[in-house]
């Protein structure tokens, strides 16, 4: 049983006419989802050719390994099989359709100035922004318009729960994160784009470092059976009387980022930081910095 947003790309490469080029593709997705879904079936970054879907990307190559889509690089193909699968509901297929048709005319550099003039902040970090508007002062200007301020050397905190890989992205973007330290012990998750590997690589395209500091983390055991906001307080209360005083080495690492310039984000999974021990470092950080020291939880 494919995922629904599987199915989705699939019937999209089909109304589109069975094969689209990679940059075209995902421009078109990225129209498609901001401009005739109600909830977007992807989110986007403004990556390096404007808004890319990291998910969509992963969603592709495993339609690939199923024998759904072409193995090809430099296009999105549907095989005989993927035609056979490109079903969704009635209602949706027909604005597919209707999509295709008044975007028929528009591929290549045409549909890249499209996309950055309607949305400018996923132009941010394109590597053709400049080939592509040239002449064009309004829309570059825009896009420097839609570019966060730079960022100041500061602490801020954030959970990945109940956010998709892109929108967590885009705000640490948001708000001129410069490292993200991620702070779990165990950095595995079940959810796309959230375990060590991929997150890192991510973060390296959007010009985030990325590093990981398992010690200030809490063992899986030391988590189970918390029900109540009592369980976590609990919790937290030994994690900062037993745990945290032995991790200076750590924490004075993170202080010398901050004092380097950089922008920090401590994160971990849960979305509330009151339930989640990366409040307590951040509060130790507060207490201990040698200058003033403002955190965020984003």
């Amino acid at each position: 049983m494919l995922p629904d947003r599987q199915k989705c790309l699939l019937a999209l490469v089909d109304a589109l006419g069975g094969e689209v080029g990679n940059l075209d593709f995902q421009k078109l997705l990225f129209l498609y989802c901001h401009e005739v879904e109600e909830t977007p079936t992807y989110d986007f970054v403004p990556y390096k050719f404007g808004g890319f879907s990291f998910t969509s990307y992963t969603d592709k190559r495993r339609l690939a390994e199923r024998g759904l889509l072409a193995n090809e690089e430099r296009c999105w193909r549907l095989t005989l099989q993927g035609r056979a699968a490109a079903r969704v509901a009635p209602l949706t297929r027909m604005r597919m359709d209707q999509f295709a048709k008044r975007q028929a005319g528009l591929r290549g550099d045409a549909l890249v100035l499209e996309t950055y003039r309607r949305y400018p902040y996923y132009a941010i970090r394109s590597e053709i922004v400049e080939r592509i508007l040239a002449g064009d002062t309004t829309t570059l200007l825009a896009v420097e318009a839609a570019r966060p301020a730079a960022s100041q050397p500061g602490l801020c905190t954030i959970g990945y729960e109940g956010r998709t890989l892109e929108s967590y992205l885009n705000r640490l973007i948001q708000d001129g994160v410069t490292l993200l330290c991620d702070v779990r012990r165990n950095p595995l998750s079940r959810k796309y784009g959230f375990s060590k590997g991929t997150l890192s690589k991510v973060c390296e395209g959007v010009d985030i470092r990325y590093a990981h500091l398992p010690e200030l983390g809490i063992a899986s055991e030391e988590r189970r059976n918390l029900h109540t906001q009592a369980d976590y307080d609990t919790l937290f209360s030994i994690y900062e009387c037993e745990s945290l005083p032995k991790q200076t080495e750590a924490l004075e690492k993170i202080r010398r980022w901050i004092e380097a310039g950089e922008r920090v984000a401590l994160t971990c999974f849960e979305r509330l930081p009151q339930q989640c021990h990366r409040h307590c470092v951040a509060e130790a950080l507060e207490r201990t910095a040698r200058q003033r020291l403002t955190v965020a939880h984003l």
